[in-house]
């Protein structure tokens, strides 16, 4: 990854100089968030470079209010009559946009006044040279899996790196400096049942928590075999245990369910769950964001407001939303801290991995989701699916063409059990979900 072009001290006086700017053209509030990004990414297909990319950007991003009258502009351009202008014609946009009483800043009691190191900045000066090796030896292990793996999607090492500044007009500046790095491998496996494809990854901010290259492209070469031979499975009503690359998911849709402007619209199925039982009695749920090396983790939110970790749901009844201070407002409530989304989600596992085949007995195992059949306003869920069938704890083959089909809230409300088997490269860990029944369509 590329060393940045502007130190921290530099776009904290860029920030400094904009809100300047909007207090002398006549902003009653401001905000402002500068940053800049540089990145590679590298892949390689059948032991060939497909393709080399670097990027390298920056931005400023300002948001005026006169009043209750808000407009943002942006620009990619540092200079200081860019500056300048960048602020007038925010401002020119704000004169013109409708008042609206909700909106405005924080609640300058609830702004960020601790800035602990999260550990989230871990350069790696890899060549493209080095990353090259890497996919390679990733694809490579892939492909040597078996003799069936005739193809390849390819392999991909991503490195990227960010630095930015947030500051407002109630006197806060806050910044932060942060990378991530992945490497991913698919192949394609054919035999006399026909072709299939599967993939793997590692995603993590310091270079030394990824997987090992060619872990990750056997992994990947393993998923893609065992799917050959898929069948279809007769229509009926089965337990369904969602892996844990697939089960996070299902925890994304109860987010999106619980978070701000879902709720003052009145476009979730969780309207006015708080404090009553979403899940099942085993289900329970934290906001951590101070995870260190976490991928949502973070001191501040969006709007400078102190976050907290927080238990979210408790023995599966909903203790908290998803609010930053516009959609707090609306709701009349208070904020949350997770103004630009929720900080890292842990969900408490219930028992170990390994059991939760025999635990199920007989039914279906989801190891891929396909469409995006959710309705979020009745949570009415319909997904393509591929996966396992399992009899007596054990796998008996693959399956293929399926339609798995629920109700979020009944969904949520029949999960058995949770795994131990949480992945590590997202900002959401959650092991693989066992859910009593659901209908699943076949032949």
């Amino acid at each position: 990854m590329s060393e940045f072009s502007f130190s921290e001290q530099y776009l904290r006086d860029l920030a400094a100089q904009v809100l300047q700017e909007a207090k002398k053209q006549g902003a009653t509030a401001c905000d402002v968030e500068v940053s800049e990004g540089a990145g590679q990414n590298v892949s390689v297909r059948l032991d060939e470079i497909e393709t080399i990319e670097y990027n390298r950007d920056k931005g400023v991003n300002v948001t005026v209010y006169l009043g209750q009258q808000k407009a943002h502009a942006s620009s990619s351009d540092f200079s200081g009559p860019a500056l300048v202008e960048t602020v007038n014609k925010a401002l020119s946009i704000a004169k013109y946009t409708a008042a609206d009483e909700f909106a405005g800043q924080a609640d300058p009691e609830r702004l960020c006044t601790h800035f602990p190191d999260l550990d989230l900045y871990h350069p790696w000066p890899l060549a493209v040279e080095g990353a090259i090796e890497l996919a390679r030896e990733c694809e490579a292990a892939a492909r040597a899996v078996d003799a069936r793996i005739n193809n390849s999607d390819g392999a991909t090492v991503s490195t990227s790196g960010s630095r930015w500044v947030y500051a407002n007009s109630l006197g806060f500046m806050g910044a932060g400096t942060s990378t991530r790095y992945s490497i991913s491998a698919a192949v394609i496996a054919e035999d006399e049942s026909g072709m299939q494809r599967d993939y793997w990854y590692s995603s993590a901010r310091a270079h030394a928590d990824l997987d090992h290259a060619k872990a990750i492209g056997q992994r990947a070469g393993e998923r893609t075999v065992r799917r050959l031979g898929a069948r279809r499975l007769k229509t009926g009503e089965y337990p369904v245990l969602f892996e844990a690359s697939v089960a996070s998911s299902l925890i994304g849709h109860w987010i999106s369910a619980v978070s701000g402007s879902s709720l003052y619209r009145k476009s979730s199925f969780l309207v006015d769950s708080l404090g009553r039982s979403v899940f099942a009695p085993c289900v329970t749920i934290h906001e951590d964001p101070f995870l260190k090396r976490g991928f949502a983790s973070g001191a501040f939110d969006a709007e400078g407001v102190a976050t907290v970790a927080r238990t979210v749901v408790d023995a599966g009844v909903q203790q908290g939303y998803f609010l930053g201070s516009y959609s707090a407002r609306k709701l009349g409530m208070d904020t949350t801290g997770n103004a630009g989304g929720p900080h890292n989600i842990l969900v408490a596992p219930t028992t170990e991995a390994e059991g939760l085949l025999a635990m199920m007995g007989t039914g279906l195992l989801v190891t891929e989701l396909l469409g995006h059949g959710t309705n979020m306003v009745t949570g009415d869920y319909s997904r393509g699916a591929a996966g396992f069938w399992v009899e007596n704890g054990i796998i008996q083959y693959p399956v293929e063409e399926i339609t798995i089909a629920g109700n979020l809230r009944e969904m949520y409300s029949q999960i058995i059990a949770i795994g131990d088997d949480g992945l590590n490269s997202s900002s959401r860990k959650v092991g693989s979900i066992l859910i009593e029944r659901m209908t699943v369509a076949g032949e």
